[in-house]
């Protein structure tokens, strides 16, 4: 486990320093009609891929940008070289690499790199989460009042995504909700206790694999928002610092039955 966990730490902060080259000197394209894609996207991938296949050629690699290889390993990685592409095209300073390593189907070690700030949250399973080689866990908030939690939104088919009506109630009902755009980095400050909870639709593998295994070694919870367990190709995630696991899921039932605390304010010419 050391050893997969030292690649893939060591391999992170490779690829974050390709990052950190390219951050103001490249231009985007768009993947479809929505999605951004960067150059620095595709260093950082061959970088990677690149790395692992040297170090574990047998190894499944699953990665965005399409660099990886499947197998018929029980070991698969799941990589994204620049979680956050859309901030990182336009110099916004939160962005990632992440890495998480499956063992027949368990998650078992992982890492998200933010180069900006030069910290490294790392966990293997059943040896807790870390962030810079300090022990970190999820906060001890008893309360969706008392808490501050994140979201995301999906680049592509905004106006059939339903979780602008999660986002309004839990805006109402906690400290506030955060949208920082990049998944990975909202997972590992679940973990650190910097939020209690991040919920999404529509993530991918790469972007969950690492964060939630970082949440669950720091003390938190994460399931889909069903309160299911989490399938990585599943349809949504929450993970929180297992305190408000029960009250969250609570809320979302409510929410996904149509049941609001808080109407939807209405636009109206006085509102001018």
């Amino acid at each position: 486990m050391a050893s997969y966990l030292d690649t893939a730490i060591e391999t992170a902060r490779e690829a974050g320093a390709v990052l950190i080259h390219y951050l103001g000197r490249t231009g985007f394209e768009l993947k479809g009609d929505f999605d951004l894609v960067t150059e620095a996207d595709r260093a950082s991938e061959r970088l990677v891929v690149e790395r692992l296949q040297a170090r574990y050629p047998s190894h499944g690699i699953v990665a965005e940008e399409g660099g990886g290889n499947e197998s018929a390993s029980e070991y698969r990685w799941y990589v994204d070289p620049l979680d956050g592409t859309t901030n990182f095209a336009h110099g916004f300073p939160m962005f990632n690499v992440t890495l998480g390593l499956e063992r027949a189907g368990e998650l078992i070690a992982g890492v998200v790199y933010d180069p900006v700030r030069d910290e490294m949250f790392h966990a293997a399973k059943g040896e807790g989460a870390w962030l810079n080689n300090r022990r970190i866990h999820v906060s001890k908030a008893k309360r969706v009042e008392d808490s501050l939690v994140a979201t995301g939104f999906p680049s592509r088919k905004r106006h059939l995504n339903v979780n602008v009506h999660f986002y309004y109630q839990l805006a109402m009902l906690s400290h506030g909700v955060r949208r920082a755009g990049a998944a990975a980095l909202d997972l590992a400050y679940v973990a650190c206790g910097r939020l209690e909870a991040f919920w999404e639709f529509g993530l991918n593998p790469w972007d969950m694999a690492a964060g939630a295994l970082l949440v669950r070694e720091a003390g938190g919870e994460v399931s889909a928002m069903t309160g299911s367990p989490l399938d990585l190709r599943g349809r949504h995630l929450l993970a929180d610092n297992g305190t408000i696991h029960s009250e969250m899921l609570g809320i979302f039932d409510e929410i996904f039955e149509g049941r609001f605390r808080h109407p939807m304010p209405e636009v109206t010419p006085a509102n001018r």
